[in-house]
């Protein structure tokens, strides 16, 4: 209780960058990549390679905790594609994703991406990790 009244809690400030990780659930396989885009901006997501300001990753196909960096206090959302066969992209049949696709906060798909607002969580006083369940649609 003193630490509280001291202010000596643990917690970051939060305007200081916070550390983000994911894991990921669901995977169908280790084989291939993960391919994952961290954006703070609706206009790039859920393909966020234009995005000047992204952190864009290629990681081992894992559960583990991935670690992502550390990011200023806003609102991000994380896009993510297991990239089976390693060609850096998303391969598709007749518009339908052949590899897993995956978003932060798992919001329900239906046709097409999910939009920014039903992705993005705050990252603010604290570390943020993101428990991403993959999809395979084929």
């Amino acid at each position: 209780m003193a630490l509280a009244v001291l202010g000596l809690t643990g917690a970051a400030p939060i305007t200081q960058p916070q550390p983000l990780s994911m894991a990921l659930e669901g995977l169908r396989s280790a084989k291939g990549r993960v391919l994952v885009c961290v954006t703070r901006s609706p206009d790039h997501f859920p393909d966020c390679s234009k995005d000047p300001d992204k952190r864009h990753f290629s990681v081992a196909a894992s559960g583990g905790p991935v670690p992502l960096g550390q990011l200023a206090p806003g609102n991000y959302a994380i896009a993510i594609i297991h990239d089976e066969n390693a060609n850096g992209k998303l391969d598709t049949f007749a518009g339908i994703p052949r590899e897993g696709v995956g978003f932060s906060r798992n919001p329900v798909l239906r046709f097409g991406a999910p939009s920014f607002e039903s992705a993005s969580f705050v990252v603010t006083g604290g570390a943020v990790e993101q428990d991403i369940k993959l999809k395979y649609f084929l």
